[in-house]
Parts: structure tokens; C-alpha cells; sequence
């Protein structure tokens, strides 16, 4: 009798944890209410395959928080929309979202080599050297993924943005 009860009372337990575990839920890819937008943006860069289209694009999959989705659209996109410099300047966002904070500070350094040669917006050159600044003070204290060390990420920002510079454009 002793063995029975034994087997009844871990059938039980194992019944409960069953019910107390609950059902496993699908954890969806993008953002809750950026479906419909990304959806749009999808079609518009499949029916243009140009770089405006994919910048907006992977726009959208950041803003839907799907950095890895932008990564990989830019990544596959023709070269030449790769070598457009706000696609690379989107890219150095996902990069960083996606916790790559060195491989960010090269795409941004690139994008703003490019823009000494060719002629940029005002506020491009602005965001990419800001946005370089900070991630130059991140390797400065080793970090690599910025969302897992939210405080010294924090403190590479005001380091970087604690002065400020004048570009005089020609």
C-alpha cells in the first residue's frame, strides 16, 4: 500500500506543476502595433528596391523593435543600397540595438569618412559624430552591448555629450 500511495501522491505533483506551468505563448516578432506599418514598408521596398524604400524599412523594423530583422534586410539588400550612407547609418542603430556597439562604432566611423568625400546632410554628419562619440566612450569602457549595462551606457552618453563642437560646412 505504501508504494501506491507514493505513485498517487508524485502523479499529483506532477499533475499540479502541470496546471501551475501554464501554456507556453508565442513570443511575437515585432512590437505590438507595428504590424500594419511594417507590412506597408515591406511591400513599398519590394516593389522599389531602392535605397529610400530600405532605409525605411529597416526604420520600421527598429522602431518595431526587430533589430535583428533590419540588420539582416540591409545585410541582403543589392550592394549599392548597402553603400548608401543613411542605409549604413541605420545600420550602426541596429548594430547597437542588437548589442554590437564595436561593429556600430565602424559602420558609423565609415559613414562619416564618406561623408568627407561626398556631400552629406547637416543633419546626418551631426547624428553620425554624436552617436560615434558615444559608442567610441563605450569601447573606451569595454562595453559591446549597451542595453545589458544600461548605467554605463549611461555614463559613456554624458561623457561624450558633455562638450559641445561647431562643423562649419562648405
Amino acid at each position: 500500500m505504501g508504494l501506491r500511495a507514493l505513485n498517487t501522491v508524485l502523479l499529483v505533483a506532477a499533475f499540479g506543476l502541470l496546471l501551475a506551468s501554464g501554456t507556453q505563448r508565442e513570443k511575437p516578432v515585432l512590437a505590438e502595433g507595428h504590424e500594419e506599418a511594417v507590412k506597408t514598408l515591406e511591400a513599398s521596398y519590394a516593389a522599389k528596391k531602392d535605397a529610400t524604400s530600405l532605409r525605411e524599412l529597416a526604420q520600421g523594423y527598429l522602431d518595431a523593435a526587430a533589430p535583428g530583422l533590419a540588420m539582416s534586410v540591409i545585410e541582403t539588400a543589392p550592394a549599392p543600397l548597402r553603400k548608401d550612407v543613411i542605409v549604413r547609418h541605420v545600420l550602426a542603430r541596429a548594430q547597437i540595438d542588437s548589442g554590437h556597439a564595436s561593429d556600430a562604432l565602424v559602420t558609423e566611423e565609415g559613414v562619416l569618412q564618406t561623408c568627407q568625400v561626398e556631400h552629406c546632410d547637416t543633419w546626418l554628419i551631426a547624428s553620425a559624430t554624436r552617436r560615434a562619440d558615444i559608442l567610441r566612450e563605450l569601447e573606451k569602457l569595454g562595453i559591446d552591448d549597451a542595453q545589458a549595462y544600461p548605467e554605463s551606457a549611461s555614463v559613456a552618453y554624458h561623457a561624450a555629450t558633455r562638450q559641445a563642437r561647431f562643423a562649419v560646412v562648405q
